[in-house]
């Protein structure tokens, strides 16, 4: 089966169509026919974790793995998310990877994700996390697997200076992120340059993940509008999802297609190290995919991850506002729901909800029912 997920390397790839339609990677537009390269490039800069094979043994209850193809497709899919983030924070939104990048940072970066048992992000760590959420080694994620695991991992990475907050139930809650990422002393990643500096800070930047219900059996059609727009937004960092069983990293839209990086391609494992050496050289071209793929929006699996990164706090308001003018008000069912949890015991300099979405009007900040459970048996679908 795997052959069927090899990555695109034809001379002419058909994964960007010819169209007038504004193609979105990662909240960025683009043009197709005037900015075809530049998107290729954004694209292939994107850190892509597929299967690999030869890695050192990870010890389930059953088995011993050296490989997780099967099996590790909505792990790698969290990596992907999570590589994406410390790319955003540590070297920029518009950073592009090259063949020839030496980049010091990056390859930290990427040594973090690499298949060793000691690696912050590495296979091993969030295989062996997963037992903490019900998951034996070898089993599939599903959203909010993914989403919880990397959420306790982070915690154990200073170096990465991020958090991840998972929204359940269908709902923001403003303060919980507030009271989350507002830290004293804190210090947070600015870019000058290709060096990143550390500044002070009394924000720990976020990695925002919400998993989400958008049907049964298949995306309810109400949500198709709301899901493709979630795409536009400056903050995202795309979608986790895609098939029964098939986990995919949704990075963009056109149209009415979806585009994502496939984990689906096995390839050996392997060291980057200081890319000194032509094997090193090699495997770093491994982390990068030369053409993404697209299917349409209305197959894709209902069970979602949608992730959103604020590597400030004015991104966080920016967010907020943007939910509520573009996700919330214009649609008939949202994705989800937004509100402060305004505590009666907390006083005005405690509460900055209502700052965080001052440039929105809301209706009613009362929590919202969920319409459905926030019991992890509900995004076990994907692989």
């Amino acid at each position: 089966m795997d052959c069927l997920f090899t990555q695109n390397i034809t001379d002419d790839p058909e994964d960007i169509p010819q169209t007038d339609d504004p193609v979105w990677i990662l909240g960025k537009k683009y043009n197709a026919i005037k900015e075809l390269d530049a998107i290729r490039r954004d694209i292939r800069s994107k850190l892509w974790f597929t299967y690999r094979k030869g890695f050192v043994s990870i010890g389930g209850y059953n088995f011993i793995y050296t490989s997780d193809k099967g099996w590790g497709c909505m792990l790698r899919c969290g990596q992907m998310v999570l590589g994406q983030a410390l790319i955003t924070l540590h070297l920029g939104r518009d950073w592009q990877w090259t063949p020839e990048t030496r980049n010091s940072t990056y390859l930290k970066i990427l040594e973090r994700f690499e298949d060793k048992r000691d690696a912050a992000f590495s296979i091993h760590k969030i295989a062996v996390m997963g037992t903490s959420e019900g998951k034996e080694v070898g089993q599939w994620f599903g959203p909010n697997t993914i989403a919880q695991v990397l959420k306790k991992l982070v915690a154990y990475d200073d170096w990465s200076s991020i958090t991840i907050h998972v929204a359940l139930d269908n709902t923001i809650i403003v303060n919980d992120i507030l009271r989350q990422c507002r830290v004293e002393g804190g210090m947070t990643a600015e870019v000058d340059g290709d060096v990143p500096l550390k500044a002070p800070s009394q924000w720990k930047p976020l990695l925002l993940l919400i998993p989400l219900r958008l049907g049964l059996s298949e995306i309810n059609p109400v949500y198709i509008n709301g899901l493709k727009t979630s795409f536009k937004i400056p903050q995202s960092l795309g979608v986790i999802g895609g098939k029964p069983n098939l986990a995919l990293y949704f990075i963009g839209c056109v149209g009415n297609e979806v585009i994502y990086l496939d984990p689906h391609t096995t390839q050996r494992s392997g060291s980057v190290d200081k890319k000194l050496e032509e094997e090193e050289v090699e495997i770093d071209a491994t982390y990068h995919c030369k053409a993404a793929s697209r299917i349409p929006i209305t197959v894709i699996d209902p069970s979602v991850g949608l992730c959103f990164f604020c590597a400030t706090e004015k991104d966080f308001k920016s967010l907020c506002k943007s939910i509520q003018e573009e996700l919330i008000i214009p649609e008939k069912q949202p994705l989800f729901e937004l509100c402060a949890e305004r505590l009666a015991h907390w006083s005005p300099a405690e509460d900055a909800a209502s700052e965080a979405i001052a440039a929105s009007s809301f209706v009613d900040f009362e929590h919202i029912d969920p319409q459905y459970g926030s019991s992890d048996e509900d995004f076990e679908l994907l692989g």
